[in-house]
């Protein structure tokens, strides 16, 4: 087994081996020639040209889809401002108008606001001599009422059925 193997190296070396030879040959030929040299960095520029080239195709391509939309944008948007523009005169006029006419609303609340408080401090002042004049009738009323309950108590006790017995009818 160790024999086999060691034959299979030896013949994956000797195949290498022209191949290595081969590769050194060319790298010494691209070295050795000058001429090689200028078309392989010819070659090189082109392939990096090429690839500049295909960005910048694709930077316009995206630029020349922008031009063809936003223009039709910008151009609906131009109209809406425009046509905004032109009501805004009418609008401000009936803002205006508006506001005055609030201003004036507002005069009229505050002079009913202070006539209202004139009214509920006349009102005050009324119920106020409404109510000394009720405190002072009723008190009268309950001195009256208390001297009634006074004397009713001293006609009571003082009608024990004496005061009955000694006054004769006259008939």
């Amino acid at each position: 087994m160790v024999a086999t193997m060691a034959k299979s190296l030896v013949l994956v070396a000797l195949l290498s081996v022209p191949a290595s030879v081969q590769a050194l040959d060319q790298n010494s030929a691209l070295v050795a020639n000058p001429i090689r040299k200028v078309v392989t960095m010819l070659q090189n520029m082109e392939k990096k040209v090429v690839a500049e080239g295909e960005k910048e195709q694709a930077i316009f391509d995206k630029f020349m889809c922008y031009c063809k939309n936003a223009g039709g944008d910008l151009s609906t948007s131009i109209a809406a401002s425009d046509a905004k523009v032109s009501d805004l005169p009418s609008s401000i006029k009936e803002a205006e108008a508006k506001q005055q006419q609030t201003k004036e609303e507002l005069k009229g609340h505050q002079a009913d606001r202070s006539a209202a408080k004139d009214a509920m401090a006349s009102a005050t002042a009324i119920r106020a001599k409404g109510a000394a004049a009720l405190g002072k009738e009723k008190a009268e009323a309950s001195a009256n009422i208390a001297a009634l309950g006074g004397a009713i108590s001293a006609i009571t006790s003082g009608m024990s059925g004496s005061f009955f017995r000694q006054v004769r009818p006259r008939c």
